[in-house]
């Protein structure tokens, strides 16, 4: 057809009114169905697609949640497993024990501090910090080791250690004491 104006083309009866090509139709249709069937393929596929998407986000969702929640519990479990107490009920009672005859020498150690005794109560004060530092490597070793005995030994040898050091510290105070007063007696 001319680019005519449409006026123009009925005023001169100027219509395009020849047939196709014999074969034409059938090639029109081959191709029209060829391109429908090829769009259907591709909407099958983003259907599936958009059918998948929503249901795989949710579940990366999930599982990043349960890392995020699973990782937290490990985390507090992993903090508690390089305790004393995490390895066994009998070994959360020595614990106890070790850990409440410590308060109690230390509480007594903190009353006997006078003027004449305060170097040798800063001294033992001192190696307590240093004992408990070292009980804190330990722990971080029972974590490493996975609960070997030998760390486990050597984590109640260092409640044992405590102990000793606040006993004798306690004796030498006393020691300190009588001495003072024998020598107030014979000042007198």
């Amino acid at each position: 057809m001319k680019n005519d104006n449409i006026n123009k083309l009925f005023n001169e009866l100027d219509f395009d009114n020849k047939e196709p090509a014999t074969g034409h139709k059938e090639r029109f249709l081959e191709k029209l169905e060829e391109q429908n069937s090829h769009s259907k393929n591709l909407t099958k596929g983003s259907n599936s697609r958009s059918l998948w998407a929503p249901m795989l986000s949710v579940a990366a969702i999930l599982a990043i949640a349960f890392m995020v929640f699973a990782g937290f519990f490990n985390e507090n479990s992993y903090k508690n497993q390089g305790d004393l107490a995490s390895v066994s009920p009998q070994m959360k009672e020595t614990k106890q024990f070790y850990t409440q005859l410590i308060e109690t020498e230390l509480q007594n150690l903190k009353a006997e501090n006078a003027p004449g005794t305060e170097a040798i109560v800063e001294d033992a004060l001192t190696q307590l910090a240093k004992l408990e530092t070292e009980y804190e490597e330990l722990q971080k070793d029972l974590r490493n080791s996975g609960q070997d005995k030998r760390v486990i030994y050597a984590m109640i040898s260092n409640f044992q250690q405590r102990i000793d050091l606040l006993k004798q510290v306690l004796d030498q105070i006393e020691n300190i004491k009588s001495l003072k007063n024998k020598s107030d007696e014979n000042y007198i």
